[in-house]
């Protein structure tokens, strides 16, 4: 996974070609580092097929409330840039997630 902070961010996502997830989470999240063995686990199942990326939020509030993460856990899936998807809460499951990651990689192959 790639770690990201206010200085790759706009290359790594928003600058990005294909799909990008990225798991927005911090060290007083419990639920978010429950979660990021699920993630990493998922980013090895997806492989190449989609870019992981995390940014912890406590060192990049302005980041995280620019791309509107207004609580934790937040998943986002980015596509060309554009914020396509987000599991958050209740939602940011791993299985959640995995639909999530599902639905977008079907969309972005009948788009092909």
């Amino acid at each position: 996974m790639i770690i990201l902070d206010k200085d790759n961010f706009e290359q790594e996502v928003l600058n990005s070609e294909g799909l990008v997830l990225v798991d927005y989470w911090n060290e007083g999240c419990e639920p978010c580092k429950a979660l990021m063995p699920d993630i990493e686990a998922l980013s090895q199942a997806y492989g190449e097929k989609i870019k992981f990326c995390k940014l912890n939020t406590s060192s990049a509030r302005r980041l995280a409330i620019s791309q509107k993460v207004l609580g934790l856990p937040t998943i986002t899936l980015y596509k060309g840039g554009a914020k396509i998807d987000e599991a958050t809460k209740e939602a940011a499951t791993k299985s959640g997630v995995q639909a999530m990651l599902d639905a977008a990689l079907t969309a972005h192959a009948e788009e092909a």
